[in-house]
């Protein structure tokens, strides 16, 4: 059985006395697939954060690859990684959030080349076809000279998954990718995560977009408060939640089954 791409050891993250993440365990095999639902507030995007290092645990272990991120045993002890070493691992991880966070100077092609030309030293010549080829993998060769304010919404975001992708990441992060875009837009980015579902991709995607959780993932992770408070196959939350929350979120018109048994025998 394959090691885990990912695992999250009694993850903490406290923002002063506001427990964000409050005793997470999690861990994410290669290719798998995990949606993050739940309720503004209740610590999704965190956690995100926290597994990239984009935030700094309170307390808990984070393991990419093998490797721990944040920290490191030096002789016996453990002491902070430098921000170059932190930095290396996270070339490992493509993240896609709700805002494009494109650069308006640049090009949609210079914007997917930079982090291969700045980060990795790569030579133009070698990262140029392989930008050409990602804008043509997310429907977009017909805007590789375009500056982001000449993109709508949709085509930004696909854009920067194309950059994300551009690092070569064993793992992608997408949080809420599709939240600051128009109805109508939001078919084609879906589309695009859906390819890279179908490519074996190891993804962990904080979503609202229930249907489309239940499509691509293999599992579903429900978060309340800070904690996990459900998890596993779609079908399976779907059918038989163990948590009136997991229910409200994948079934909001239909009672728990126990609110509705009690609600009968009292009537």
């Amino acid at each position: 059985m394959d090691l885990p791409l990912v695992v999250v050891k009694d993850l903490h993250k406290s923002f002063g006395s506001f427990k964000a993440i409050d005793g997470v365990d999690l861990s994410i095999a290669p290719s798998e697939k995990v949606a993050i639902i739940g309720s503004s507030g209740s610590g999704k995007t965190t956690l995100l954060r926290c597994i990239a290092y984009l935030e700094k645990p309170t307390n808990g272990l984070i393991t990419i690859d093998g490797k721990s991120i944040g920290e490191k045993v030096v002789g016996a002890r453990k002491v902070p990684m430098s921000d170059k070493e932190i930095a290396q691992i996270r070339t490992g991880i493509g993240m896609v959030f709700q805002r494009f966070n494109l650069f308006p100077h640049l090009t949609a092609l210079e914007n997917i080349m930079l982090g291969p030309l700045k980060v990795l030293r790569r030579k133009r010549e070698d990262v140029e076809p392989i930008a050409r080829d990602l804008l043509q993998k997310v429907g977009l060769p017909h805007k590789a000279n375009a500056y982001p304010d000449h993109l709508s919404g949709g085509q930004q975001q696909r854009v920067a998954i194309a950059r994300s992708l551009a690092m070569k990441p064993k793992l992608m992060l997408f949080d809420e990718a599709t939240s600051a875009l128009d109805p109508e837009l939001v078919g084609e980015v879906l589309h695009v995560i859906r390819q890279l579902a179908e490519e074996g991709m190891t993804m962990l995607i904080v979503t609202h977009e229930m249907s489309f959780a239940e499509e691509v993932a293999d599992r579903i992770v429900v978060m309340d408060h800070g904690v996990i408070v459900d998890q596993g196959a779609p079908d399976t939350l779907v059918s038989s939640p163990a948590h009136p929350r997991t229910l409200a979120l994948l079934r909001p018109n239909r009672e728990p089954r126990s609110t509705a048994l009690r609600a009968g025998t009292s009537s």
